[in-house]
């Protein structure tokens, strides 16, 4: 068992492991910790990491929700991890995204977002990051302003200024109030936007939207059901590549993680074998 406290101390371990080899490997943490784990086993693996299981371990658990967590995150990570010592572990091969921005960064996760869930986790870290109950809080507070045009919902729910291409080509609009690019279908808090995500290999759905605050606030009950949004400009697609350049610095989300580019590249990442209980 190793605990990692820095990104370089998590890239030393994978290197250390990769150099002496290993059959699967545990990650235990949110959703951004695995992300993080899963990009430095990435790149210690070359380029694919090993049989993995994500022990559900913040406050959100966004990913281990979508592969079938149910009940409290103790016992879930306690059947993960009996099952992958045990050897009886379920193995399914799940797609994952690849994002690279002008920052250097580059990482292997499951949800890139831009525009709306971007305001949205900055507001979120900065009212204290309550959980699940806060995020859901914070969501509806959101949904209810976009009805009356809450100083909120304005700030959140605002298009931003950037370009937005698919599979190389640039969309016409210049302007987004949401870009969303997942290979699982809820993105968190039970909003399955992307409700295509996983239907073909190499590819992952891409959702954007530029429509105002209030006509965006009216699109929550439709992703709540997994139904497509509806209104112009709107794009709901598979692709095998986005990127968005943005006219500054804006805020980008992958896997609960936030950073700050002027551009963003999203490609399909490794298809990674991921370890699960057994089906009861």
């Amino acid at each position: 068992m190793h605990e990692t406290r820095s990104l370089d101390e998590l890239g030393s371990i994978a290197g250390q492991i990769a150099a002496r080899g290993t059959q699967a490997v545990v990650l235990a943490g949110g959703d951004g910790a695995h992300m993080a784990g899963l990009t430095a086993f990435a790149r210690a693996f070359d380029g694919v990491p090993p049989p993995t299981a994500l022990v559900p371990g913040g406050t959100v658990c966004t990913i281990a929700r979508n592969f079938g967590m149910r009940g409290s995150k103790r016992a879930w990570a306690q059947r993960l991890v009996r099952a992958a010592c045990a050897d009886t572990a379920r193995v399914e091969r799940r797609p994952t995204l690849r994002t690279h921005d002008d920052g250097g960064n580059d990482c292997v996760g499951f949800i890139f977002g831009a525009g709306l869930v971007g305001r949205f986790f900055e507001a979120y870290y900065a009212s204290g990051a309550h959980g699940l109950g806060g995020a859901a809080r914070l969501a509806a507070r959101v949904f209810a302003g976009s009805l009356v045009s809450s100083p909120l919902a304005r700030t959140l729910l605002a298009p931003i200024s950037c370009t937005v291409s698919l599979d190389g080509q640039p969309l016409g609009h210049q302007t987004w109030s949401l870009v969303l690019a997942s290979t699982v279908r809820d993105v968190g808090l039970h909003i399955r936007a992307t409700y295509r995500a996983g239907e073909e290999d190499g590819r992952f759905h891409v959702v954007a939207s530029g429509l105002s605050p209030r006509a965006l606030g009216m699109q929550v009950p439709r992703v709540l059901l997994g139904r497509p949004m509806r209104g112009d400009p709107c794009v709901d697609s598979l692709a095998r590549s986005l990127r968005v350049d943005f006219d500054g610095t804006e805020a980008y989300v992958l896997d609960g993680e936030m950073r700050w580019a002027r551009y963003v590249h999203v490609e399909p990442g490794p298809v990674i074998k991921l370890l699960l209980p057994p089906q009861a």
